[in-house]
């Protein structure tokens, strides 16, 4: 199964109001089209759903598929922000599995 299951790393770096948000989510994202080493098919197991939040508010959400290559890495930028504000991450996959991490801006 996942090994790094709810496993992600997130970063920020705070410039004149502006936060650059990186994430990287640790998730085998399986198309469902690889074949194994005894010619049986992966299983689909990919992310559908990803949301991000900056201080409780929603500033981006993304729907996924089977086209983003494994433990996918994101960068984004979050406007009006400061230090003690917080960031913060969501994510479903198709086989149920989900994940959610915070941090505090500084």
């Amino acid at each position: 199964m996942l090994s790094d299951q709810n496993k992600m790393t997130i970063q920020a770096s705070l410039q004149q109001g502006v936060a650059e948000i990186t994430l990287v989510l640790f998730h085998p994202m399986e198309n469902g089209d690889r074949l194994d080493a005894s010619d049986q098919r992966v299983a689909a197991h990919f992310i559908q759903w990803v949301q991000f939040s900056h201080n409780g508010q929603q500033v981006l959400e993304a729907q996924w598929g089977t086209g983003i290559a494994s433990d996918p890495e994101l960068v984004f930028y979050v406007a009006n922000a400061k230090a003690g504000d917080t960031v913060s991450v969501e994510w479903h996959d198709n086989k149920g599995y989900s994940g959610h991490h915070a941090m505090t801006l500084s």
